[in-house]
């Protein structure tokens, strides 16, 4: 997919996320032991062979600077194409934020301009799945599409746990697999085509689709595309459907959902059947003491155990000392549970230590505690 660049729109901190990105980026939170959201689409890239890749930065961007760095992992670090770091222009009127996703594609057009690639694959970083576009870009030029998005079956059973649904968008699908429309923030409807923000189109289309929808005050992707194509009539946009492992992380409870689902074998063997790059950390491996019990958890490297582990996901360096117990929780990196504490349905960010007592929380709405803080 040499003829292919790529766009990563990363959202500022959400409040629905709390604590979790006062002070980071969606697209930087820590997920399942060792990565981070964007590794997931910067992935689904590399492995189609995409070579040039942008990722549009907002408010809070330094934590996720620090983890792409220059791209190496991802094998992105050439001189020609390679990732593109886009910081937003900060002034004393503008904080770093965009009002939405053709915002920060107007104020990022001319990288877009000056590449070279026929076609541009545009996502957002609320969505984690892994894949591969190749697919995707055949059919695409097969059914000589202007715009092809991909979207994922949402059952409506689902969808009262989610908190964020204004940002939500389904598309009306005929037959042939053609959009015929974009519902957008419904609250009440009867689709399942849930749009995972994922466009494909070619890159000139995309320069004309953003300067069409700035000069009318448009900012979302959805609206630009519903306004400037769909209702004009005189282009073919398509859906594609994704049958894999999707998750939309937006919420605490959707963020503890995707790490518990990871607990399972099959489903974790789903997302990861393509390879995942993150940020290189070498660590010693983790260490058992003896007494020390550990099951149907993800423990990362440098974790020490001497108490009991259950149902748990654990970053790198964290400890649980003799007689602890964690249950059905997600510790991030350098936590320290100390002697015969006991913790259930919690979130702890980095560098927590809690040294007494008892913390439970609920399955549905799990306790955080922000990075270095002591109880």
């Amino acid at each position: 997919m040499k003829d292919v660049m790529g766009i990563i729109y990363t959202t500022k901190d959400d409040f629905a996320l709390r604590e979790l990105t006062a002070s980071r980026a969606v697209a930087a939170l820590p997920v399942v032991g060792r990565y981070r959201i964007i590794d997931f689409m910067l992935s689904s890239m590399v492995n189609s062979d995409i070579k040039n890749v942008g990722v549009i930065m907002q408010k809070n961007y330094h934590s996720l600077m620090d983890h792409i760095g220059a791209g190496k992992e991802w094998d992105l670090h050439t001189k020609n194409d390679g990732l593109f770091i886009l910081p937003p222009f900060q002034t004393r009127e503008n904080q770093g934020t965009y009002q939405g996703t053709v915002d920060a594609l107007r104020s990022n057009i001319s990288y877009v301009k000056r590449s070279n690639q026929e076609y541009v694959i545009l996502c957002s970083t609320y969505s984690v799945f892994n894949t591969t576009f190749d697919n995707v870009l055949d059919e695409h030029v097969a059914s000589g599409a202007d715009v092809t998005m991909l979207y994922t079956k949402y059952p409506i059973e689902d969808r009262s746990s989610s908190s964020n649904t204004a940002q939500h968008c389904y598309l009306d699908l005929d037959e042939e697999g053609a959009v015929r429309n974009i519902e957008m923030g419904a609250e009440h409807h009867e689709l399942e085509n849930f749009s995972m923000n994922v466009f494909l189109m070619k890159r000139e289309l995309l320069v004309l689709l953003v300067e069409q929808a700035h000069a009318k005050g448009i900012y979302s992707i959805h609206q630009a595309i519903k306004a400037g194509f769909l209702d004009r009539g005189n282009y073919l946009v398509r859906g594609h459907e994704y049958t894999g492992y999707h998750k939309r992380v937006e919420s605490i409870p959707s963020y503890y959902a995707f790490n518990m689902d990871m607990l399972d074998e099959a489903t974790r063997k789903d997302l990861f059947a393509s390879p995942v790059f993150t940020k290189v950390r070498d660590e010693v491996p983790a260490r058992y003491a003896k007494g020390a019990v550990a099951i149907n958890s993800l423990l990362a490297d440098g974790c020490v155990i001497e108490g009991r582990v259950e149902n748990s996901v654990l970053f790198r360096g964290v400890r649980v000392r003799k007689g602890a117990v964690v249950r059905n929780s997600i510790i991030m990196q350098e936590s320290d549970i100390r002697e015969n504490v006991e913790v259930e349905h919690v979130i702890f960010d980095k560098g927590v230590t809690i040294r007494e007592g008892r913390l439970i929380g609920q399955k549905g709405y799990p306790i955080v505690i922000k990075k270095n803080f002591t109880l």
